[in-house]
């Protein structure tokens, strides 16, 4: 079977190995790039692709420019996401914006992590998160009808403490929860509303939180763009002893 070829454009086969280059932390914050003849020269690319290959990059917010001192590698430190049910709003930092709050049908995936009948409805709520008035993350929270109406999940207002302490309170605390993890161009909302460079794909986290007996009680789509992310994990290791 013969192996696929790169068919992207060139410039932006340049900007994927810069950005992989800054990524890795072999081109650090504050380090300055060659020159465009010498990124010429080493690409084997003419002038106008190497600049176009750079505003990708500065679109992306991975380069800064410096009028007659060159280009440089931005201090830009990605949103790491931890292991977490819920990013409290920080003031100066981050804080939500609630879009709508309705009933709907969800999404199969997300009424198969529901354990929902074919058809049934839930209440959603949908966001928008912003760290420092830049929009960072779509989020649509689902929740059993059974549950969310008549509270304050199923109301039109932001919901003080957050979604985690209106479920404990209506006796459903969060115990576990599941990630599902998938990358895919954005819809053109999705493009709008987070302001995404283009080109650029975005992470859906689809998470179902549980609360006792395993039960379902929201389950979230989160869309986030890819260029502003990095997915932590951690698992401690048990180790037997001989």
């Amino acid at each position: 079977m013969p192996r696929a070829r790169d068919l992207r454009p060139r410039h932006q086969q340049i900007a994927a190995d810069l950005r992989d280059l800054i990524m890795r932390g072999d081109l650090s914050p504050g380090t300055q790039l060659p020159s465009t003849a010498q990124l010429v020269a080493q690409y084997g690319a003419a002038n106008a692709t190497i600049q176009h290959a750079l505003k990708v990059l500065k679109d992306e917010g991975f380069l800064d420019s410096h009028v007659g001192k060159g280009v440089y590698v931005r201090d830009r430190k990605p949103f790491v996401v931890d292991a977490a049910t819920y990013i409290a709003p920080a003031p100066g930092r981050f804080r939500y914006e609630l879009l709508a709050v309705a009933a709907a049908v969800p999404p199969t995936d997300v009424a198969d992590g529901l354990r929902l009948a074919p058809g049934a409805t839930a209440v959603v709520r949908n966001r928008i998160l912003f760290h420092d008035d830049q929009p960072v993350e779509l989020s649509a929270s689902y929740y059993p009808a059974d549950i969310a109406v008549g509270s304050s999940l199923g109301k039109p207002a932001k919901i003080r403490g957050g979604a985690p302490q209106v479920l404990t309170e209506l006796g459903f605390p969060q115990r576990a929860f599941v990630d599902r993890i998938s990358a895919r161009p954005p819809t053109m909302t999705e493009a709008e509303a987070l302001d995404l460079p283009d080109g650029t794909p975005v992470i859906r986290q689809l998470r179902v939180v549980y609360s006792d007996g395993e039960r379902p009680v929201e389950a979230s789509v989160l869309i986030k763009g890819a260029h502003l992310y990095e997915l932590l994990y951690r698992q401690t290791v048990e180790t037997e002893s001989d």
